[in-house]
């Protein structure tokens, strides 16, 4: 009899399990609670903080039937970020049909094989500065939205452009899916993870820019010359590479590298859609002549919306003679810097964000000539396949509520504060982030980790004595770097199968690379809790 193979557990039912667990809790420790009080941010805000030695036991709550009711209270609790989630991963798939993005990624390969006609880029090699820039272009995409499941689909442009390049499908999976990794970990501006993590830990949106930019910077860099030094060694010897054998396949598609097929055209909606944007945006630019950008403890008055105005007048007249698709591309760039400006000088938050990219959607569908049921559809459809990641955050929720219901919240806390007291800051955040790190090989979403995380995490480090960013930054480089070796992700099983790259050989190549990023975010972190940054 064949034995059964083992299959790891679905993402709910490890949730789920958890709010089991944190029932049986409520019945054998002991009930406690802090004192909270608000204090004032130097920015102007507020959060709720613990009082340092208000900890005192009280009588527990023991949870039963709540089990199940505390995934209702946890959807309330978290239905900000839920819908906040929805209506993001709706906007992108309406804009996502009109294969803009697709568009950009060919016209940049395009290009950027004509700079061999320049001695310079000849000299340095155009395939390293090719491989250097799509590297840096996904790492921008990760960095900012999130990109994830979308690498999937550029594999098959990529992945033959690197065989016709004389690389392997090593060096092509790396240029998408490594790259957008990379960004996902170092994320600047990231919604999915960083605004959600930040948004439980009740700090700030996309506070810590400087320094969260420096360690993108640094990843990438450490990345970039890896990937490259891997390039180099395939490129002398073909046969040296791990998938020489599969590689076949793509040798023998070679032929077919980049082949789309694409419409190129401007309609009337593009045009409407313009002239309709512009028009608002000329209005903002009169009732907001001047912004006060804050970044930090720093702070300037700009004429922000006017000069984005020009710039859009102007872009957007080039692109629409190009093609709608460029044009769409344009309002997806505008709709990043509207959402920078939105935070650092008008305080958004989750609402304004998630409206923001709501409006894109919307726009990008009207501009693509789609009429109002094609756009509702395309909507649905968006939040049909994110669903998932707004469900499990909801159900994460219901943990929190359990331990909080059941009076041992605290108690935790206040163990585990106890516990780690002595390490000093520098062991605690490592802790932390090992703890991140193995809950993200169980659990590779994002989203659904920050909900569960965070709200212990965020008050814990409160207890001692490290900054909530510092915490968040935990979040980041234990969410990040492990996506791409964890066999629980959906994402990089996809990515592995549409590149015809074994698992195992995948382990090989990648086991040495994750070691040292493993290493650097922790390095990374040691500055968050030694020298005083601006936002932490």
């Amino acid at each position: 009899m064949a034995k059964k193979k083992r299959t790891i557990p679905h993402a709910y039912v490890i949730v789920f399990s958890i709010i089991v667990l944190s029932a049986i809790l409520t019945w054998v420790m002991p009930g406690g609670e802090f004192e909270r009080t608000t204090k004032t941010l130097e920015d102007g805000h507020t959060k709720e903080i613990i009082k340092p030695g208000s900890y005192h036991e009280v009588e527990n709550n023991p949870q039963t039937w709540q089990i199940f009711s505390s995934m209702f209270k946890g959807f309330v609790k978290q239905s900000n970020i839920i819908i906040f989630i929805l209506m993001i991963g709706g906007a992108f798939w309406i804009m996502n049909e009109s294969r803009a993005i697709d568009v950009g990624i060919l016209s940049f390969l395009k290009k950027s094989r004509k700079l061999e006609r320049f001695k310079l880029f000849r000299v340095l090699g155009v395939d390293n500065f090719i491989i250097t820039l799509i590297m840096l272009m996904f790492s921008i995409f990760g960095a900012v939205f999130g990109m994830s499941e979308e690498t999937i689909a550029f594999i098959i442009i990529v992945v033959p452009l690197a065989i016709s390049m004389g690389y392997d499908s090593i060096v092509g999976v790396a240029m998408v899916f490594v790259a957008a990794g990379l960004g996902f970990a170092g994320a600047v501006l990231n919604p999915f993870t960083i605004g959600i993590a930040q948004g439980l830990s009740d700090i700030p949106l996309f506070s810590g820019f400087e320094y969260r930019l420096f360690a993108w910077v640094v990843i990438n860099i450490i990345g970039i010359t890896y990937v490259l030094m891997y390039a180099k060694k395939v490129k002398k010897n073909p046969k040296s590479s791990l998938v020489y054998k599969e590689d076949e396949y793509w040798r023998q598609r070679e032929a077919e590298s980049g082949s789309m097929n694409i419409q190129y055209y401007t309609n009337k909606s593009s045009w409407i859609t313009y002239i309709f944007v512009l028009g608002v945006l000329i209005v903002s630019s009169v009732l907001l002549p001047t912004t006060e950008m804050t970044i930090g403890k720093s702070a300037s008055i700009m004429p922000v919306i006017p000069v984005a105005t020009v710039f859009f007048a102007i872009l957007g007249l080039i692109t629409l003679r190009k093609s709608v698709h460029f044009f769409i591309l344009t309002l997806l760039i505008f709709t990043i810097v509207f959402l920078i400006v939105g935070v650092m000088g008008y305080d958004w938050y989750v609402t304004e964000i998630a409206t923001l990219f709501f409006g894109m959607g919307i726009l990008a569908g009207v501009a693509m000539n789609a009429s109002p049921n094609k756009i509702t559809k395309l909507f649905l459809d968006g939040t049909k396949d994110i669903l998932p990641a707004g469900l499990i955050v909801g159900l994460a929720g219901g943990i929190i509520v359990i331990l909080q219901d059941g009076n041992i919240i605290d108690s935790i806390l206040y163990h585990l504060s106890r516990s780690m007291n002595e390490m000093g800051r520098v062991a605690s955040i490592g802790i932390m982030y090992v703890i991140q790190t193995i809950i993200n090989i169980i659990i590779p979403s994002g989203s659904a980790k920050a909900a569960l995380t965070m709200p212990i995490m965020a008050p814990f480090s409160d207890l001692i004595g490290i900054s909530r960013q510092s915490t968040v930054m935990a979040f980041q480089f234990g969410d990040g770097f492990t996506n791409m070796i964890t066999p629980t992700s959906g994402v990089l099983l996809g990515v592995l199968g549409a590149a015809k790259i074994p698992y195992e050989k995948w382990v090989r190549w990648i086991a040495p690379f994750m070691a040292i990023l493993i290493v650097l975010g922790f390095l990374l972190l040691i500055p968050t809790v030694l020298m005083d940054l601006n936002g932490f």
